[in-house]
């Protein structure tokens, strides 16, 4: 009998430990595809309000949204934030200048 209830605890403390990690899972999954992170999450047409946000903290604000746009045109997707966060969207961090340097701000 005592076996049985340890593996009855063991039991519930596992499906517990999946259902937070499910829950955890899907949240960043929401997050992501909030801010159009994911690689093909967004619409063309979504490109120029994320593109705004990304270019909002620049003071090179018309070569930030063109580029920025580019990006979004071909990846679409655009990193969260003003900065950083590329890892979020490998096309748009991968996509790089003649000169190796990175085309999408």
């Amino acid at each position: 009998m005592a076996k049985l209830l340890t593996i009855f605890m063991l039991l519930l403390v596992l499906l517990q430990q999946n259902q937070a990690f499910n829950t955890r899972t899907s949240a960043s999954q929401d997050n992501s595809a909030m801010y159009g992170a994911t690689q093909g999450s967004l619409r063309p047409q979504e490109c120029g309000g994320r593109c705004t946000t990304r270019c909002s903290a620049t003071a090179y604000k018309k070569p930030c949204m063109f580029f920025c746009q580019k990006c979004c045109a071909k990846c679409l997707c655009v990193p969260p934030g003003t900065y950083g966060n590329k890892q979020s969207c490998p096309c748009y961090n991968n996509w790089k200048t003649k000169q190796g340097g990175p085309k999408c701000p």
